[in-house]
């Protein structure tokens, strides 16, 4: 096999055949189904985010694949991330680089991949779950999960009955593109990062521009957009999410605390999903799991990989400084939590553009590590 070479170009340099083969690769593909993986997706990120660019791959001087990302000083990521859920090579099946060889190729001092999908390698895989509605659409797939999860659909059929008598009727709309919306959803998204002691990934702006951008884009099939439910006049949550073809990745939820009790973030998914489902979605995916109520909507999942692929150097030295002082605030407590450091890391690095505000980030999540450290601790009997 010819060797792997690789050409740094600018998103907007690339002409109609480029974006030709592009969509080709996509249709071929079906593991690259996702929004994150399309043209409109790489135009809209490649314009907000800072330094982004596509490696172009090639071998006996035919394209084979494209891998769109940015950097972050020496560190190289997927683009727009730390919001891109899915990415990888795109390319055909069988003719995408392995892991090792595009982190070479691509010469960065640190490759950071959280959720990887191609042919895997150094890492460790993670799951994204899904729900996969059948030929009978939403109402099937709602029977047989409440037949299976009896107790927990039948809470919230109780907690629409008591917000509706508390608040007035619920009314779910979708495909909303408001900007004023948006704007309601992101202080909602940032004040809960505050609540919770994680980073602010809207606090270095050009990831909200990027969402705001994102909404101004349809065409194709591809496009983004928000659902909102409302209890009689009160606005209660918004969940921005992306979609392509039949594939309906919800994004960004976000719900007004004080009704947590109600579950109206789960009531507008579950809206959502049955109005969305008439207009021929068919794979509505949630992301990584975790939240537990995933386990009881979901009935599909997909492997994807998380790695760190670094390169012997200075700059691997010094970004991992920041990466110390993480792990030193959580106190040896182990792989956990040393696991949740590096994605804290990787999400402040993606966002801030600058030395200073990274770093600055860092010390922040430290402190944010010692302060839960020592409130942990205080609870244990001596």
């Amino acid at each position: 096999m010819a060797s792997l070479k690789v050409e740094i170009v600018g998103i907007d340099t690339l002409g109609d055949a480029e974006w030709a083969a592009w969509r080709a690769m996509l249709t071929a593909n079906p593991a690259l189904g996702s929004p994150y993986f399309r043209p409109e997706f790489a135009r809209v990120a490649g314009c907000v985010s800072p330094r982004a660019a596509v490696a172009v791959f090639s071998r006996g001087g035919e394209t084979v694949g494209f891998f769109p990302h940015q950097r972050r000083g020496g560190a190289m990521q997927p683009l727009a991330a730390p919001m891109n859920d899915y990415h990888g090579v795109i390319a055909f099946p069988g003719m995408a680089p392995s892991l090792e060889e595009a982190a070479e190729a691509l010469g960065a001092t640190r490759l950071n991949l959280t959720a990887w999908v191609g042919p895997s390698g150094p890492g460790e895989d993670r799951r994204t779950v899904q729900v996969e509605l059948g030929d009978d659409g939403y109402d099937d797939w709602y029977a047989e999960r409440r037949a299976t999860h009896g107790k927990f659909f039948k809470d919230k059929e109780r907690a629409r009955r008591s917000m509706e008598a508390e608040l007035g009727p619920l009314r779910v709309e979708r495909n909303l593109r408001d900007p004023a919306m948006l704007d309601w959803l992101i202080d909602l998204k940032r004040d809960q990062y505050r609540r919770t002691g994680r980073h602010d990934i809207f606090a270095c702006r050009w990831t909200a521009d990027l969402l705001h951008a994102l909404l101004k884009e349809e065409g194709d099939g591809f496009g983004a957009s928000m659902a909102a439910l409302w209890a009689g006049d009160r606005l209660t949550a918004v969940e921005y999410s992306l979609h392509a073809g039949d594939q309906y990745h919800f994004w960004f939820p976000g719900y007004e605390p004080s009704l947590s009790r109600c579950s109206p973030g789960i009531l507008l998914s579950m809206d959502t999903m049955r109005l969305a489902a008439e207009r021929g979605y068919r794979t509505f995916d949630f992301g990584f799991e975790g939240e537990h109520y995933k386990k009881y909507f979901c009935n599909g999942f997909k492997l994807v990989r998380e790695a760190v692929v670094l390169r012997p150097g200075l700059g691997a030295t010094m970004s991992q400084a920041a990466v110390g002082a993480l792990n030193l605030a959580g106190a040896g407590r182990g792989e956990r939590l040393r696991t949740s450091v590096r994605r804290r890391w990787a999400a402040i690095e993606a966002c801030e553009t600058t030395p200073g505000a990274r770093m600055k980030g860092a010390m922040q999540a430290a402190g944010a590590a010692l302060a839960k450290v020592r409130a942990t601790a205080s609870r244990v009997p001596a």
